[in-house]
């Protein structure tokens, strides 16, 4: 199992306040860059960003490729992921997608890996006036294209739906070929799936159990195998999925440091994904994370299972998941076996996922009013104390078993994994 670190850039305003300090947006930014720098040096393998537009606290990461061009020069080895590229050409033409991927990956020396989604909140939608019934459809289209403008040359036009253009070579070429490795957000199974049809990698969004996971991945490379018929020029086969994450001297002291990091990423998830709420967000005068701490007395009680991160009892799990969006993701989070604890703890829960063929395993540090420093030491230790046992276990184990399960595969396969 590889491994790598996630990115929202999360920044929630103070209880009392209605706005950020000067400095609050200057600093997650450097921080991130220090993060990942030490990530990098220390041997993690991704790093995945997010592109948002208008997600006031939730995400400040509408310009992800800037980062990540900041990121080419003060990292060596980590693969620079787009998680993910908004391709609706409401959003993004796709051209410029297609120049600035290619560009990232001349700079990175050939790390870039391109992950691509359509986003499903109002505030994204209606800011740039993507059809919600149409989104699907503008993504498979656009993606397609994007592939096609970055291998030929010249790139011999287009006449589609949802965009059109004439006959132009599309420069720069990437440093890969045919181009860096795809992906496609996935929250849902159903979506994952499609991305095996498509010869994509999976980025779970979904905080799935081992044992989801474990579904998803026979399923997934069946698929592969017997069904894709691949959008780019290369297939990308490989199963990613999202876990929080912070480690400490004991299991306590590591829940005490994520604090309000997770709940407050599934509240504010919750809070702009569900319609009934985010779609009567009022721009630049509400505080969301205000709302999470006032929360209710239900929503606080979901909330406290959340910080437990994985110490659900067996009535909480009996109980099943609740209706409403919001406590969903709340309680989906808290049960999918969370990586915060001790390093004893993670070693258990990460080889549950091992166990399972997860190909990647993402992690959520940055969320919430989660401490930069108590993120820098969970990286340190974790790429210390954990990582090299799980390398070597990719090696050895993980790499024979995915050849086994490619086997036949005919398409052309250009997979970091």
């Amino acid at each position: 199992m590889k491994f790598g670190l996630f990115y929202e850039l999360q920044l929630p305003k103070t209880f009392e306040g209605e706005t950020w300090d000067p400095d609050a947006e200057h600093r997650i930014y450097h921080e991130m860059l220090d993060q990942v720098e030490l990530a990098d040096k220390l041997g993690f393998d991704y790093v995945f960003e997010v592109e948002h537009h208008f997600l006031e606290e939730y995400s400040h990461s509408s310009a992800p490729e800037l980062m990540m061009a900041a990121l080419s020069q003060r990292t060596k080895n980590i693969r620079l992921g787009h998680g993910i590229v908004l391709t609706p050409p409401a959003y993004n033409h796709p051209a410029r997608v297609a120049e600035r991927i290619s560009a990232l990956d001349l700079l990175s020396n050939g790390r870039v890996e391109f992950g691509t989604g359509e986003s499903a909140s109002d505030m994204e939608l209606g800011g740039f006036g993507v059809t919600r019934g149409l989104k699907k459809a503008m993504w498979e289209e656009a993606t397609r294209e994007i592939t096609r403008m970055m291998n030929m040359e010249p790139y011999p036009g287009f006449q589609g739906e949802y965009f059109s253009m004439p006959e132009r070579n599309v420069v720069p070429k990437p440093m890969q070929k045919p181009h860096p490795p795809l992906w496609v957000a996935a929250s849902r199974r159903e979506t994952t799936m499609v991305a095996a049809r498509l010869g994509m990698g999976s980025l779970g969004f979904g905080f799935e159990t081992p044992e989801e996971l474990g579904e998803r991945a026979t399923e997934y490379y069946r698929l592969v195998r017997e069904e894709c018929m691949p959008i780019g020029q290369a297939t990308n086969p490989a199963l990613a999925v999202l876990n929080t994450f912070m480690m400490g001297p004991s299991d306590e002291e590591a829940i005490k440091r994520s604090a309000n990091g997770p709940g407050f990423f599934s509240y504010s998830l919750g809070y702009y994904y569900n319609p009934l709420t985010g779609g009567r967000h009022t721009p630049g005068k509400r505080n969301i994370y205000r709302d999470y701490v006032n929360a209710s007395s239900e929503a606080q009680a979901a909330v406290a299972v959340q910080a437990r991160q994985g110490f659900l009892s067996d009535q909480e799990i009996a109980a099943g998941e609740p209706a409403d969006e919001v406590q969903k993701a709340l309680y989906r989070a808290a049960r999918s076996g969370n990586a915060i604890g001790t390093t004893k703890r993670l070693r258990e829960t990460l080889k549950l996922y091992e166990d399972q063929h997860l190909d990647t395993m993402i992690f959520v540090a940055q969320a919430g009013d989660r401490r930069h420093e108590h993120i820098m030491e969970s990286i340190e230790m974790f790429g210390k104390e954990l990582l090299p046992e799980f390398k070597e276990r990719h090696e050895k184990v993980h790499k024979p078993w995915r050849a086994e399960q490619l086997r036949g595969v005919d398409f052309p396969i250009n997979s970091s994994i």
